[in-house]
């Protein structure tokens, strides 16, 4: 346990080293990956315009990707659901946005499965999971092959 008696376990690597008000700030719903950044900002790490620490570009690519699969996987429900080009383009960033309400998948998983369903298509949970999975490795390799 570090010297300040806090344990940053619950937020893995990404707390060690950083103060006790940053982690406290992250341990609430604010979105850790702001956290980080501003934590590596009010440090003059990266963010303020010097080079981007490893930790704060992994974090970026991390969440950029995410944001790809998820724009990725609203399409692929909104052809499903038989949208037109405008609503599937308004639709998929509905679904990022979903994201951003709790950590974790299960809030896009719940808005995907609930609206496919709202819309009198037959789907399962297991269904929409695999294809976010494929979808996280379609943004990955569209990622990595553009970076």
């Amino acid at each position: 346990m570090p010297e300040s008696g806090l344990n940053p376990a619950p937020l893995g690597p990404i707390a060690m080293g950083t103060n006790r008000d940053t982690v406290r700030r992250c341990t609430g719903l604010t979105l850790l990956r702001d956290c980080v950044m501003k934590s590596f900002s009010s440090k003059g790490h990266g963010a303020d315009g010097g080079e981007p620490t490893g930790l704060e570009h992994d974090a970026e690519v991390l969440f950029r990707i995410q944001a790809r699969r998820n724009r990725l996987v609203g399409e692929w429900a909104a052809a499903r659901m038989g949208l037109s080009e405008a609503e599937t383009e308004a639709y998929a960033k509905a679904v990022v946005q979903a994201d951003f309400e709790e950590a974790g998948d299960e809030d896009v998983i719940r808005k995907l499965l609930g609206d496919i369903t709202a819309a009198g298509v037959d789907t399962t949970e297991s269904e929409v999971r695999a294809a976010l999975e494929a979808k996280q490795v379609e943004a990955r390799r569209a990622f990595l092959g553009a970076a």
